[in-house]
């Protein structure tokens, strides 16, 4: 047991045809498999597309095992639907269509954004980590808008999209973008200004409900918790647990900043949005917008210095070593976009692509 906050992760997942590659639409018969092994699974906007969610977890060695088991599961119950369960962010593949699932809200999120929700088969990461009250967890979303590009370039699953490189290794970011409230979270005040900002959005028929609330970092309307919602799906649980160790420093170094009164790093929209799109573009293994220095840097680099910004709420989580040492393996061995440009390289069949998803997908934490 430590003294940090606890912790949960969901991640969203695609379901495709095991020979071709291709979406299929079968989340409600994989998640009735899925529940035979004691394991509830979400369906998502579409049909082709299943979400699972950890319990509350207090380390990462527990939270690392329940994600490798979920992740297990997942994928039994997927090949006894006929389908493969794969960790990437987009379908590498060419989809036909997105079916939406048949509730009805989605059916309605389908006919009032059109084109925006049937082109989804977007799966992304989303941690949990518990905070005080509503308030903290605005201010920890202040705090963290500098840090939400970097994440992004570690988590990047999403290079190969419709049988061809997008030239970006997180492509689901860019095509994330277009859903009105999505992208970082604008600087507020306090809960009351955000709900504020969310009743205006509602009541303006922007959003169908407060459900929609897409921003990268929200306060959970479920749960006393901080929720950031920045990542692609990572291909590997390794990855995942990087992801929300790192979360989790972040979110515990701005609830230290905070009460300490120190100020919030200013921040203009458009310089963070320059910093997301790099993070889109390149990715881990290129540059990122350095925003201590206002130029470009390697994002290792960034990442590493963000790993040294945070390090005493590492080192009280107990995660500062596994931190150091993962970060270490991903720059070697590449995160989930790089493995993807790398096979894709090879000879631009995206079979290959989809191999190397589906072994990361339940490649198990050394």
């Amino acid at each position: 047991m430590t003294n940090a906050p606890t912790l949960g992760v969901e991640e969203e997942f695609l379901l495709v045809d095991p020979d071709s590659g291709a979406p299929v639409a079968k989340n409600r018969q994989v998640a009735e498999y899925a529940a035979e092994h004691g394991v509830d699974l979400q369906l998502e906007l579409t049909r082709c597309q299943v979400e699972t969610a950890t319990d509350v977890a207090h380390t990462t060695a527990d939270l690392r095992d329940q994600l490798l088991r979920l992740r297990r599961v997942a994928s039994g119950a997927a090949e006894q639907a006929g389908a493969r369960l794969l960790a990437v962010a987009l379908p590498p593949t060419l989809p036909t269509e997105f079916p939406v699932t048949d509730t009805p809200r989605y059916r309605d999120i389908g006919e009032r954004y059109g084109m925006i929700a049937h082109e989804q088969g977007i799966c992304g990461c989303h941690v949990h980590v518990a905070v005080p009250d509503r308030d903290a967890a605005i201010d920890v979303g202040n705090r963290l808008r500098p840090w939400l590009p970097l994440l992004l370039s570690l988590t990047a699953n999403s290079a190969i999209y419709r049988n061809a490189d997008t030239g970006h290794a997180s492509w689901r970011s860019v095509l994330w973008a277009r859903w009105p409230s999505a992208g970082p979270p604008p600087h507020f005040g306090s809960a009351d200004e955000y709900d504020a900002a969310v009743q205006m959005l509602c009541r303006a028929g922007v959003m169908r409900d407060d459900g929609m609330v897409y921003w990268d970092v929200r306060p959970s309307a479920d749960f006393p918790t901080v929720e950031i919602r920045v990542a692609d799906v990572p291909a590997t649980v390794a990855e995942t647990v990087l992801f929300a160790a790192l979360v989790r420093g972040c979110v515990m170094t701005a609830l230290d900043d905070g009460r300490r009164g120190e100020p919030v790093q200013p921040l203009a929209p458009y310089v963070l949005k320059a910093a997301y799109w790099k993070a889109a573009r390149d990715g881990l293994d290129g540059d990122g917008v350095d925003l201590e220095n206002h130029g470009a840097a390697p994002a290792l680099t960034l990442a590493e210095r963000l790993v040294e910004r945070v390090r005493p709420a590492l080192e009280t989580a107990g995660d500062y070593e596994m931190v150091s040492t993962e970060l270490a393996r991903i720059a070697g061995e590449g995160n989930g976009a790089m493995r993807q440009q790398r096979v894709w390289r090879r000879r631009h069949d995206v079979s290959d692509v989809l191999a190397e998803a589906a072994a990361a997908t339940l490649e198990a934490p050394s």
